[in-house]
C-alpha cells in the first residue's frame, strides 16, 4: 500500500469520481471502493488507481479495508442510509472518517459518536464539500467578528451547473418533509420556504427562501450562536408554488411519488459536464447580529460547488496525511478554521462589518 492512499468509497458516483480524477494533483492515490464491479473495474482501469468492492453490509470487509488505509472519504449516498455502518466500521478500524454529506439528520446522528470517535484517535468529518464548507467557515469568522452575536443567517446560491444524480436522490428522499430552523438553540420544524427574502449576494441580489440545510447542525456546532436559518437562492415564481406545498406534501410523501420522481432522476445525466462546471459559479452570505442590533457580513464567491467539494476532501485527506486533525466529532471550521475556505483554489472574500442594521 502507498504511502498516500486513502479509501474512496462512492468512487463511481458523480462527485467520487471528480475526486478520484483530481486525487493525483494533491499528490493521493485512492483505493475506488463501492459494492458494484463494472463501474469500478471500468474507472480503474481509466484512471489507473486500485479498486476493492465492498458492500456496507460486509462488516467485516468494510472494517479490513479500512484498517489498511489513514482514512475514508465517503461519496455514496443518501447517507440517512449510508453513514451509520461506514462510522461504525471506521471507529472499529481506527480510520478518520470524512464525507459529503448535507443533511441535518445525519450531521445530528453523527455527533453522538464523538466519544466513541475521541477513544478511537479518529476524526469524524462530514460536510467536508460544498455548502458546508465555505458556510461553516463564514460562521466561525463571523462568530469571531461578533462572539455575542444571537442571530447567524446564512445563504448560498448557485449558478448554472445543475444538480448530480445523488443530490437529486437525497432530495427525492426527503420530498414532503418541510424545513428546519434553529431557535434558542434547538432545531424546530418550520415549513420550506417558511421565510423568503432578498439578499444582497455582492455580485448580485437575488430572492431567497429558508431550507433545512446542514447548517442548522454544523453551524450550531461551530459557533453555538442559538438562533440559525439557512437560505438558498430560488425563482420567486417557484417560491410562490412552494408556498403551497403543505397542501400536497401527504402526496410527495408516498412511495409511489417518490419512486415516480426517482426513476425520472436515473434518466438523466449523472452530473454537470466539465464545460458546466467551468462555467457555473457559486456566491455564499452570511450575516450575525446581536441583541444590541449590531451586524457582520461576509460574502464568498467560488467555483460550483462540485469543484469545491472535491478541492476541500483533497485539501482535508492532504493535511490529514500531514497529521492535521482533530480527534471527535468535527466540522470543518472547529477543525482548520475560518480561513480554511480561503485555501481552495477561486475564492473570493469580502468582510463588511457594519453599525446597526
Amino acid at each position: 500500500m502507498q504511502q498516500n492512499s486513502f479509501l474512496l468509497y462512492g468512487a463511481n458516483g458523480y462527485t467520487g469520481e471528480l475526486i478520484a480524477r483530481y486525487a493525483a494533483q494533491y499528490d493521493l492515490q485512492p483505493i475506488l471502493a463501492g459494492r458494484r464491479e463494472a463501474p469500478l473495474k471500468e474507472l480503474s482501469n481509466r484512471l489507473e488507481l486500485p479498486y476493492k468492492v465492498i458492500s456496507l453490509d460486509d462488516t467485516t470487509a468494510l472494517i479490513q479495508a479500512l484498517k489498511e488505509v489513514k482514512f475514508v472519504i465517503h461519496a455514496a449516498g443518501p447517507f440517512h442510509l449510508t453513514a451509520r455502518p461506514m462510522v461504525e466500521a471506521c471507529i472499529q478500524a481506527g480510520a478518520h472518517y470524512l464525507d459529503i454529506n448535507g443533511d441535518i439528520g445525519v450531521f445530528e446522528m453523527l455527533r453522538e459518536y464523538d466519544q466513541a470517535a475521541r477513544e478511537a484517535g479518529i476524526m469524524v468529518l462530514p460536510g467536508a464539500g460544498f455548502d458546508v464548507v465555505p458556510t461553516d467557515c463564514i460562521a466561525v469568522l463571523l462568530k469571531t467578528l461578533m462572539p455575542d452575536a444571537s442571530d447567524l443567517k446564512l445563504a448560498f446560491a448557485a449558478s448554472g451547473a445543475g444538480v448530480s444524480h445523488g443530490t437529486a436522490m437525497s432530495m427525492a428522499y426527503k420530498l414532503g418533509e418541510g424545513g428546519a430552523v434553529r431557535r434558542g438553540g434547538r432545531i424546530l420544524h418550520a415549513p420550506l420556504g417558511h421565510q423568503g427574502r432578498w439578499i444582497d449576494f455582492g455580485s448580485k441580489k437575488l430572492f431567497t427562501m429558508s431550507i433545512p440545510w446542514g447548517d442548522v447542525s454544523t453551524a450550531y456546532f461551530s459557533t453555538r450562536i442559538p438562533n440559525i436559518t439557512s437560505y438558498t437562492a430560488i425563482s420567486i415564481n417557484i417560491y410562490r408554488l412552494l408556498k403551497l406545498q403543505g397542501l400536497f406534501n401527504w402526496l410527495l410523501r408516498t412511495p409511489l411519488m417518490r419512486n415516480f420522481i426517482k426513476k425520472k432522476i436515473d434518466r438523466r445525466p449523472a452530473g454537470p459536464t466539465d464545460a458546466m462546471r467551468s462555467e457555473a459559479y457559486s456566491l455564499v452570505w452570511g450575516q450575525v447580529y446581536n441583541t444590541a442590533g449590531r451586524k457582520a457580513t461576509v460574502k464568498l464567491s467560488c467555483p460550483d460547488g462540485y469543484t469545491v467539494t472535491m478541492h476541500s476532501c483533497l485539501l482535508i485527506a492532504q493535511k490529514i496525511f500531514n497529521d492535521q486533525w482533530k480527534p471527535g466529532y468535527q466540522t470543518p471550521g472547529t477543525a482548520y478554521g475560518a480561513a480554511f475556505v480561503m485555501e481552495l483554489p477561486g475564492v473570493e472574500r469580502e468582510i463588511i462589518t457594519a453599525a446597526h442594521h
